[in-house]
């Protein structure tokens, strides 16, 4: 479970409910079926009218990347291929086989299979970054529905404030509750603002930056692997593997840090 998923949207929905609140207002004078049945069923409805099914279908599992995290951990692989570079300049690239067999991540172990099994760099390069675009393109596709829903939403919201406003004016000979009708009218412009910028477009800005991160790890696991495959130094590859992470993140320090060192040289 993403944490900062559920707390944002716990802060966010608080901060205006309680702003509201604040000001003398009642969440209860927000629950308008009508205006929902314009609002989120309309936007649902205009996201199948300009995506395809299976894209709409889909969305469920998008959303589900945005409350559930999946770890990928920088320090992990380069930990993992530095420690692979030594055992091939040691025993050969044919002894990391069952190692690359259960490496959990899918990208990882996939480069792994490739380089043992003897693909030349070139086409190891092309398969791998061909997986990349593909997996970007998988993401974006979720992505643009989200983006697109918080851009219908806060249209359709209007068009109910609209509708409720049509209605006040032509019962305008019964003046009775009429501050209270109007109000009414606004809650779909409430509810399209609010489900655009509380929810689809912060998710969507979620899941953009986690396929920007999964896309920069995978670059460095397919640095490394490509390093591998060349024989380099385990050292090099640490330090090319480092250039992706932020100094904080780089394990270089202390006694393990020392111990890796000489690992590396012995194996160089």
């Amino acid at each position: 479970m993403d944490l900062a998923t559920i707390l944002g949207l716990l802060i966010g929905f608080g901060g205006v409910f309680g702003g509201m609140m604040m000001e003398g207002g009642s969440i209860a004078a927000l629950i308008s079926p009508s205006a929902m049945m314009i609002v989120i069923v309309g936007t649902i409805g205009v996201g199948f009218v300009s995506f395809p099914l299976a894209r709409m279908i889909g969305i469920v599992g998008v959303l589900k990347n945005a409350f559930f995290e999946k770890k990928h951990d920088g320090r992990e692989i380069v930990e993992l291929l530095v420690q692979m570079s030594e055992q091939s300049r040691r025993e050969g690239l044919l002894s990391l086989e069952s190692q690359a067999q259960s490496v959990a991540d899918p990208f990882i172990k996939k480069g792994l299979l490739l380089m043992i099994d003897g693909a030349d760099p070139e086409r190891l390069r092309s398969i791998m970054e061909i997986e990349i675009a593909a997996r970007e393109e998988r993401h974006e596709s979720g992505i643009a529905v989200l983006e697109a829903l918080g851009g219908f939403a806060p249209t359709l919201g209007i068009l109910g404030t609209v509708l409720g406003l049509i209605n006040v004016l032509s019962h305008l000979q019964n003046t009775s509750g009429l501050g209270e009708k109007i109000a009414s009218a606004f809650i779909a412009t409430f509810y399209g603002v609010s489900t655009a910028n509380l929810i689809y477009l912060p998710l969507a800005s979620k899941l953009k930056a986690r396929m920007k991160h999964e896309t920069h790890l995978n670059e460095m696991a397919l640095t490394g692997i490509l390093a591998i495959q060349a024989g380099d130094n385990p050292r090099i590859v640490r330090e090319k593997l480092n250039g992706f992470l932020a100094p904080k993140e780089r394990g270089e320090g202390g006694a393990s840090g020392a111990g890796a060192r000489g690992a590396e040289r012995a194996a160089a």
